[in-house]
């Protein structure tokens, strides 16, 4: 038995170990450090001849995020990301570049150990198999680093006896096995770093290739995760609309929870780069929300994309930044000034006459995006102004003549019939957009011309009465893949001596040659998987991209992850306790609140009062009580003290102030009811769920509409949790993290990571996490209360229904109090929510306020919608290859515009 004992003191260890011993090596494994850029730097070229190599590395990563394949890419390419991605790949170049090499042609020589395995992999050890068939152990302190071997004070023991390498190798494979592979996703990034260079914005010369080298070190891509491809696909049809017509003109209407904002958002990054690489003058892009989606859509562009936006904030007439400061003088000639390329504007602000509006409508955009855009349209009903336009659908119509691109975005296109389409389409075929729907005397402006043959109600269609539909507009050649079409669209044009740019013809059916007419009739007469010629060539399908879930799912890029909905008697593990705190789906409450509830609806009787204008505001107390008492009291007291109260409905900001002495005296007996109620039971369901069901286990988001209730309820668990983090996310400069009796303020994105690294079991949330926060890690959501908008609950779940979620199904409890407005709310939306992997199927979008006037009815308008609704899918847009991207991985993107460029481009403010 010879053991040897070497020290960096007295030897080279890379030269006495690894030149000596790997030169014509059979095999070498080894136990490794954490996997590095530097892994191979020192023996790199000996080990790239060796027949077997065989390397176990250590990631800090959680167990149950190692188990699965993306979040383990994710979360090994966000470790690796959090430092200075510029400096280390400039200095490290050949380092990755050798390290690349070597796993082009060993990709799975490399595996990573889990956390609950082997912790920190401190032990350091390998055995080398020599030329001559003779094995050597060692073991030592040194990582696989030029550092670990030739510069630290390192030590190691070289052992040849049988039992030494035996123990060596037996401890080698037991990790190995226990290891999982090296992401495909991290070699692919190790090479991109070997061949990483910034280059100027004028150098991109291909329309494909600005998206990822602008976005391909964004935050959301440096945190591991990436744009999905439905995502990236609509970037790419977004530039085939461009080069195809000069414009974009596309209704982005993906189900809910497909991450439209991110697709948008991606959009209009791109379209503002080509419109900067062309030189004509830097143009306003323009944003317009509703009023509660407008600081989300700010977040999620400098959260997840890195991109600066400036939000209108319309009471004190300034542009805001992510951080809620004032980046412009205030004033409301100002919001023709916008300080940043992006401004972000309330569309309740456009829905009413204002000096805003003017100003706005003096400037030509580059780029108009509407959001919730199924807002705007024609006027419902019977009276006079029915089917006139809604004070947005016309700004809509007028602000899409002043732009050259439009996108708008809705996961409702149509409300109650199909006929709702031809509004959204209307305003797509503004100004420039004016080929969209063919010359104003083509049929398609004419929904009861063409829906016959678009829903495929009707099928024979005579030649000449087809062409009259096909003439205006002319399909473009490339606006269809189908091979045959596109023959078609190709001999019309050679026919008529037409460019592929020009969008019509005048010319008759005759004068097409008998060839194409010949093709033209087997085109009508034919059927692609049921469809015929109009149902898939139409304007429709030309400017609608529309993803489903269920399609993306059983095209494996969504998971297909099932919820179970609470309260549910049957799926409780302790009834007893179950019967203690609710009847039937709502929670139990004492005579006190049934009191302070009933002086609340008396408060909005008193503010009904004041007449026009107080719709909204007279629910507002019952709205702040059904969420938690401790917003019912907070409200009432601010009130009563003569503040006033802001409420963000979708439209609009309401202020409310009291102004009337019966006002005053309601709310005095509200308060004094308010304040004899010692346990909120919303709060007692909660703790329950979380420890006697078990979900703190799995871990739990907890969803207020309300900064109030979220603050109270995160206040709450704090006292009773006192030794575990919970942290609260909400707005701007809002967040907390609570642990031990203290709380501080903490940023947004240092919560996301506590969560993702399973350091937050409990989060508590207001909406302003719905869009872009991925909470993958936890199990189980509860919401406070509920928001008359099913549309809300939806993205609420799909916050932990998503890739990276270890569980087949998740929880969610929604919390409503007996006798109350919700609870009757609650009990109709239950009714006719789908089953566990469909929830919420064809709910209307928003609850609407008249239809809560009268809650006996609401069961029966919902009904009307939903019947509707499903008779508007008969009239199912098709949308071909819509989650396919361009061929080119994003992934792969060695070029990359330099992040201090890319901010000056987005801080060019509108001139």
């Amino acid at each position: 038995m010879t053991i040897r004992r070497y020290s960096s003191r007295t030897h080279r260890l890379d030269q006495t170990v690894l030149v000596e011993h790997l030169k014509g090596a059979r095999s070498y494994k080894r136990i490794a450090g954490y996997f590095t850029s530097s892994l191979f730097e020192v023996a790199g070229e000996m080990l790239e001849g060796i027949p077997e190599v065989k390397i176990v590395c250590n990631v800090d990563i959680h167990p149950d995020d190692l188990r699965v394949a993306k979040l383990r890419e994710a979360k090994m390419l966000g470790l690796w990301n959090e430092n200075s991605l510029e400096a280390e790949t400039l200095l490290n170049r050949d380092r990755y570049r050798l390290l690349d090499s070597f796993l082009q042609k060993h990709g799975q020589a490399v595996r990573v150990a889990p956390d609950d395995v082997c912790g920190f992999l401190h032990g350091k050890a390998g055995v080398i198999e020599l030329a001559d068939g003779r094995k050597l152990g060692f073991m030592g302190s040194m990582n696989e680093t030029r550092s670990g071997w030739q510069r630290h004070y390192e030590i190691l023991w070289e052992d040849e006896s049988p039992e030494g390498v035996a123990w060596i190798e037996d401890e080698f494979d037991f990790l190995w096995r226990a290891a999982k592979e090296l992401p495909r996703a991290i070699i692919r990034e190790v090479k991109r770093r070997g061949y990483r260079r910034e280059v100027d914005f004028d150098d991109i010369s291909d329309p494909d290739e600005i998206a990822p080298a602008a976005l391909i070190e964004s935050p959301l891509y440096r945190e591991g995760f990436s744009l999905q491809p439905w995502q990236r696909g609509f970037v790419t049809e977004c530039l085939r609309h461009h080069e195809n017509h000069g414009i974009v003109r596309l209704l982005l209407a993906d189900e809910v929870g497909l991450g439209k904002t991110l697709s948008m958002g991606t959009a209009a990054l791109v379209l503002c780069l080509l419109q900067d690489q062309k030189k004509g003058g830097q143009k306003p892009i323009v944003i317009f929300a509703p009023a509660t989606l407008c600081e989300q859509w700010q977040t999620e562009m400098i959260d997840k994309l890195g991109i600066p936006c400036a939000r209108w904030e319309t009471q004190r007439k300034v542009w805001l930044d992510h951080e809620d400061r004032a980046i412009s003088p205030a004033g409301r000639e100002q919001i023709a000034r916008c300080p940043l390329r992006i401004g972000i504007v309330s569309t309740g602000l456009m829905m009413r006459d204002s000096d805003e509006k003017k100003h706005l409508m003096g400037l030509r955009f580059g780029l108009v995006i509407l959001d919730e855009a199924h807002k705007a349209r024609s006027r419902q009903g019977f009276g006079s102004d029915a089917g006139s336009h809604n004070e947005l659908l016309a700004f809509a119509r007028e602000i899409a003549a002043r732009s050259e691109h439009v996108l708008l975005g809705t996961a409702t296109p149509i409300q109650t019939k199909p006929d709702d389409l031809w509004d959204l389409m209307g305003i797509l075929h503004q100004g420039k957009g004016n080929f969209v729907l063919g010359n104003d005397f083509a049929k398609w402006h004419h929904p009861e011309e063409v829906l016959p043959l678009i829903s495929g109600q009707q099928e024979a269609i005579a030649p000449e009465t087809a062409w009259e539909l096909l003439r205006s507009p002319l399909p473009l050649v490339r606006s269809t893949i189908e091979p045959n079409a596109r023959k078609l669209y190709s001999n019309i044009r050679q026919d008529l001596g037409l460019n592929d740019g020009q969008s019509e013809t005048n010319r008759p059916f005759t004068q097409l040659s008998i060839e194409t007419r010949e093709i033209f009739e087997e085109e009508l007469e034919r059927q692609i998987a049921g469809a015929s010629f109009f149902k898939r060539e139409n304007p429709f399908i030309r400017h609608i991209v529309l993803r489903k879930r269920a399609d993306l799912e059983d095209e494996g890029l969504l998971p297909r992850i099932g919820v179970n909905l609470h309260p549910d008697r049957k799926l409780a593990r302790e009834v007893q306790r179950f019967d203690i705190l609710f009847e039937g789906k709502a929670l139990r409450t004492t005579d006190d609140f049934r009191e302070a509830y009933r002086e609340a609806r008396n408060f909005g009787r008193a503010i009904s009062k004041r007449g026009k204008g107080s719709g909204f505001m007279k629910n507002l107390m019952e709205q702040r009580i059904c969420s938690s008492i401790a917003a019912g009291l907070s409200t009432a007291q601010t009130l009563l003290a003569g503040r006033s109260v802001q409420e963000e409905t979708e439209d609009q900001v309401i202020e409310l102030k009291v102004d009337s002495s019966e006002e005053k005296v309601v709310l005095e007996r509200l308060i004094d009811r308010l304040r004899r109620i010692t346990t909120d039971p919303k709060l007692e369901a909660t703790l329950s769920y979380l420890e006697n069901e078990k979900w703190s286990s799995h871990g739990a988001i907890i969803f207020s509409q309300y900064y109030d209730t979220a603050k109270w309820m995160a206040d709450e668990l704090a006292k009773k949790y006192p030794d575990q983090a919970i942290g609260l996310y909400a707005g701007a400069s809002r967040s907390r993290l609570y642990q031990a009796g203290e709380s501080v303020s903490i940023e947004r994105e240092v919560l996301k990571k506590m969560v993702a690294t399973h350091g937050l079991k409990i989060m508590v949330a207001t909406d302003a996490a719905c869009e872009g926060l991925n909470l993958q890690t936890l199990g189980t959501l509860i919401n406070i209360d509920l928001p008359w908008n099913p549309t809300r609950l939806e993205q609420r779940i799909g916050r932990i229904k998503r890739f990276g979620q270890v569980r087949d199904h998740v929880d969610m409890l929604n919390l409503v109090n007996e006798q109350t407005v919700d609870e009757k709310v609650y009990e109709r939306l239950s009714e006719r929510m789908r089953d566990r992997y469909n929830l919420f199927g064809s709910l209307p979008d928003t609850i609407k306020d008249e239809w809560i006037d009268d809650i006996e009815t609401l069961g029966e308008k919902m009904d009307e919608y939903i019947d509707a609704q499903r008779e508007a899918t008969g009239f199912d847009l098709r949308y071909q290859a819509s989650s396919e991207p361009s061929e080119k991985d994003w992934r792969d993107c060695s070029e990359v515009l330099s992040r201090r460029d890319f901010a000056a481009l987005m801080r060019a403010g509108w001139t």
